[in-house]
């Protein structure tokens, strides 16, 4: 019998509110025993504790890696927040080294990288505005351009910026957005489709040597804005040299110019800028407005592709205008996700 009893107590471990625990706890616990008296616990993992320096390094100075080569550091900027996928993988490989050194790197870039998009994850979604605007490229070569332009005139957008309008879709678009929208213009590739009068309209030169960029004033109820539609050159991979953009560069500096000339205090820019907010290569356009994302979403609003939205290459920005809401719509025919947002007009910019 005093067998048995042993035998029993030996079953139940001497902790039976310990293994009756969580599954988490009692991982913990068993780590902590094999650990426990080890000093090796802080000589291994060294490799992986490097590549967490080396991570939390590559976001914090990602302004300063060269674009000499392959555009690596706009590349680089495109997919920032996608660094953070690596923050859990190095974790799992500290677990299994049992490196203590290893876990306490990782701390580094986990804080790094909740300083750079921590505030995104937070929903800052407001009511109120008194004009919804929306953006979608919609594809050349969209096969149903009917269902696209009763898709984001659902949305329930005041204006309404479209890019990459094909000649021949553009009589599709024009018929199906009719009937919710009064006024629209077209310039070369890029349209501006408004509940609202327009005015002064006329092509914004981005120097590509063809039209993909305008100009419109829009008589909205709270006041007069300036509303710049553009889509700047794609940014492409080449085997020789790889992620290129120049021509994207220079366009981007040319349409900050011309955003930056603009005598109306209230300006949005609507379109497909082919780079995200952390792309240094546009600066001479994000230094001077507010990502509507940023400032009002919820996550980070990606666009790009439509089938599984890696990057934010499209943008609703604003100057003298109050960011309230922002949001992505639902897929269309297009490899891009329509945005949206609603803002605050300030009456105050003068």
């Amino acid at each position: 019998m005093a067998q048995q009893a042993y035998m029993t107590e030996t079953d139940n471990g001497g902790s039976g509110p310990e293994r009756r625990g969580p599954g988490l706890r009692r991982l913990i616990n068993r780590l902590v025993a094999g650990w426990r008296g080890d000093p090796r616990i802080w000589r291994r993992g060294i490799v992986v504790a490097t590549l967490a320096v080396l991570l939390a390094l590559v976001m914090v100075l990602h302004a300063r890696i060269p674009n000499t080569i392959g555009n690596l550091g706009s590349l680089t900027e495109t997919f920032l927040p996608w660094l953070g996928v690596f923050i859990p993988l190095l974790v799992l490989l500290g677990l299994v080294r049992k490196s203590a050194t290893a876990l306490i790197a990782v701390l580094v870039p986990s804080i790094v990288w909740l300083n750079l998009f921590g505030s995104l994850l937070v929903d800052k979604t407001g009511g109120g505005g008194d004009l919804t605007v929306a953006t979608h490229n919609v594809n050349a070569d969209n096969a149903d351009p009917s269902g696209t332009a009763r898709a984001v005139a659902a949305s329930g957008a005041d204006v309404l910026a479209l890019e990459e309008l094909k000649a021949s879709a553009l009589p599709t678009y024009e018929k199906e957005l009719a009937s919710t929208y009064r006024y629209h213009a077209v310039v070369g590739t890029v349209g501006l489709w408004s509940k609202y009068p327009m005015s002064d309209v006329k092509d914004v030169d981005i120097k590509l040597g063809w039209k993909r960029a305008m100009r419109a004033t829009v008589a909205t109820p709270a006041g007069q804005v300036a509303f710049y539609v553009a889509h700047l050159p794609s940014v492409r991979v080449k085997v020789e040299a790889g992620f290129t953009a120049r021509q994207r560069d220079k366009s981007a500096d040319a349409l900050g110019e011309a955003i930056s000339d603009e005598k109306l205090p209230r300006k949005a820019l609507l379109g497909d800028l082919n780079g995200t907010m952390n792309d240094r290569a546009l600066n001479a356009v994000t230094a001077q407005m507010r990502s509507t994302q940023g400032a009002a979403g919820n996550g980070f609003g990606f666009s790009w592709p439509a089938s599984f939205p890696m990057a934010r290459i499209d943008q609703i920005l604003v100057q003298g205008i109050e960011p309230v809401t922002s949001w992505t719509l639902p897929a269309t025919g297009s490899d891009h996700l329509p945005l949206a947002a609603r803002v605050k007009v300030d009456t105050s910019a003068s």
